[in-house]
């Protein structure tokens, strides 16, 4: 694994191609609340791009250009949570979204555990120490942190990979897309007070 480090943006010249792996650090578990603290992107090759925002006053206009495509798909692992920091801090709706947690949840049936560890475990016997999780991402980082931050994107594109072929033999890829494509809207209901209200129970 390869960490690239910057500070409040991505380099203009950096292209991660149509399918990025994207995750986020912030201060806390409430978007509307909690600074984001740091983005961290993979294309899949075994680099992690960790953007530590520092100034939330700057706009990271090449971040945001790629947040903002409609043509690269995004993965995310908790989809509901990151998109609903990046919409808070930076006012934006991201489009074309994966979710590994939604897709593992639709596809592996017979079983509860869900979390980006276990995926790595089951699906492609790596083990990842969550140890780093609920340190304080708003300060200088350390290696230690950076390592915990840069596995967290590192095997999603793989992880994508084993339960779409899951859910398209359990005919269930197309109930997964338009989960993906609810997830906007359940980020809104999030930030106006809807986080913890199930609308469609009776």
């Amino acid at each position: 694994m390869k960490i690239k480090y910057y500070e409040n943006d991505l380099p203009e010249s950096l292209d991660l191609g149509n399918l990025v792996a994207i995750d986020t650090e912030t201060m806390g578990l409430n978007p509307a609340r909690d600074r984001l603290c740091l983005v961290q992107l993979s294309s899949g090759n075994g680099t992690c791009h960790l953007v530590k925002i520092i100034d939330l006053r700057k706009k990271p206009k090449n971040l945001l250009k790629l947040l903002n495509n409609v043509k690269v798909q995004k993965i995310f692992h908790f989809a509901r949570f990151d998109v609903a920091v990046l919409k808070h801090t930076y006012d934006i709706n991201i489009k074309n979204i994966y979710c590994t947690k939604i897709a593992s949840k639709l596809a592996r049936t017979y079983t509860d555990k869900h979390g980006y560890k276990d995926l790595c475990r089951e699906l492609l016997n790596e083990t990842i120490s969550k140890v780093e999780q609920s340190s304080d991402w708003g300060g200088k980082l350390s290696k230690d942190q950076k390592e915990y931050a840069a596995s967290d994107v590192l095997h999603l594109h793989k992880i994508k990979k084993k339960l779409d072929s899951i859910l398209v033999r359990e005919d269930r890829i197309n109930l997964a897309n338009a989960c993906f494509e609810f997830i906007s809207h359940r980020t809104n209901l999030d930030l106006y007070g809807w986080h913890d209200v199930d609308i469609f129970k009776h």
